[in-house]
């Protein structure tokens, strides 16, 4: 799953050879099985996981004479806290396994009759992709959330339970800009996990991690919060609406979509991503996110992201003096702070509102704004259709043009 941003300026090349390319790697374990006579193809790997603070109240008259507990001890003191929240929330972690049939098509160059007789075999082959991943259980009927990237175009969507019991899964729906999806099984009387608050989660606090990793079932790992508030351009998801917690309980390829836990057994992230070649960093979308995106999956089947059509990138001093001396015959900055305008894309929003590459955004909906990240988060909280008042720095000239966001087009990764 990917969104892509088409018709790039030439200039915004300048920006490439600088960037920090940073791997991103999504959990859920997937193998890929020939039907076409193919060799194995390489694994890919995916994860996502919820998120719920901790509060702690451990506090004493006497600091020195205190003794610090470590972060995996929880509020209550007790060292084996873990245990008891595996045991009342355990059953709810699910196993979900999908399949996907991909054809293979023949490029088009070797499609013409003077290739063909040369080459043979040039029927299109299919060949199928199998993940697995987590998920968990938000009611007794069989609601079950998880990732996107987990189920994202499969065949077949199989749920196994703690208790061995499986059951065919049907997708209600997925979003793959916040990568979280809703499955239903046909069951009833299913043990749940009920859902915290990631609002209020700090750095520090005790988490819990339930999935499927690497095949092996029934999974935990323990660790902390390590941040809040990873942005998806810090994680190298660009494609992604999502400000991510990090922790460094263990997750890995087929915890996607499992849950993040506090110690008091409440989900307050999904587990979704990691970064390859790092160790104890691990990314989960926060379960507030989670929420309002299911509600909106099981509501209607879909989610409608707002979409303006533009590539943009946070200005600095450097890229401010990059860009005139580049290209100062037509474009003249002025300032240093706000997000400049890299590329409009034809026949979108901004374009269709006058929005030009070399603008600078100065506010959006009357708040100052001078990172991507805050333009991003502004524009995922506006109404498509509604007007959208942007004001923009050009050539030395503050302007605000009215732009009315369009649904986000999506394409997916075949």
């Amino acid at each position: 799953m990917k969104t892509t941003v088409q018709n790039i300026d030439s200039w915004s090349c300048l920006f490439s050879k600088r960037a920090n390319i940073v791997k991103l790697t999504l959990l859920s374990g997937v193998a890929v099985v020939s039907l076409g006579g193919c060799g194995l193809l390489p694994t890919k790997t995916f994860e996502n996981s919820v998120n719920q603070p901790a509060t702690s109240d451990n506090k004493t008259s006497n600091p020195e004479s205190a003794i610090a507990l470590p972060p995996i001890i929880s509020s209550s003191g007790d060292p084996n806290f873990v245990v008891g929240v595996v045991k009342n929330v355990g059953g709810a972690v699910v196993r979900i396994d999908s399949s996907r049939t991909v054809t293979s098509r023949i490029p088009e160059q070797f499609n013409d009759p003077f290739f063909r007789r040369y080459f043979r075999d040039t029927q299109p082959r299919q060949r199928v992709e199998r993940g697995s991943g987590s998920g968990f259980i938000i009611s007794s009927s069989g609601q079950i959330l998880t990732n996107s990237h987990v189920v994202d175009g499969a065949d077949t969507v199989t749920v196994t339970l703690k208790d061995g019991r499986t059951f065919d899964g049907k997708v209600l729906g997925e979003d793959p800009v916040t990568d979280v999806a809703v499955i239903k099984i046909d069951a009833n009387n299913l043990p749940t996990i009920s859902l915290g608050n990631s609002e209020v989660l700090q750095p520090g606090e005790a988490v819990i991690a339930i999935g499927n990793p690497l095949g092996l079932n029934n999974t935990v790992t323990s660790g902390i919060i390590s941040a809040t508030g990873r942005s998806s351009s810090d994680i190298g998801a660009s494609d992604k609406r999502v400000d991510y917690l990090q922790t460094d309980a263990a997750i890995n390829p087929g915890n996607s979509g499992g849950p993040l836990l506090n110690a008091r057994g409440q989900v307050i992230g999904m587990n979704t991503a990691i970064l390859r070649n790092a160790q104890g960093l691990g990314f989960a979308i926060p379960i507030n996110t989670v929420q309002k995106i299911s509600q909106e999956l099981i509501t209607k089947g879909r989610v409608d992201h707002p979409y303006l059509g533009v590539q943009m990138v946070t200005l600095t001093p450097e890229i401010k003096d990059r860009i005139n001396t580049k290209f100062g015959d037509r474009i003249n900055l002025t300032t240093d702070k706000g997000v400049l305008l890299v590329s409009i894309v034809p026949r979108s929003p901004a374009a269709a509102a006058g929005l030009r590459p070399g603008d600078v955004i100065q506010k959006i909906n009357n708040q100052s704004v001078t990172k991507v990240e805050e333009v991003q988060r502004l524009l995922e909280n506006s109404q498509i259709g509604n007007p959208l008042p942007v004001q923009v720095e050009r050539n030395g000239q503050t302007t605000q043009i009215i732009v009315r966001p369009a649904p986000l087009p999506v394409q997916r990764e075949s």
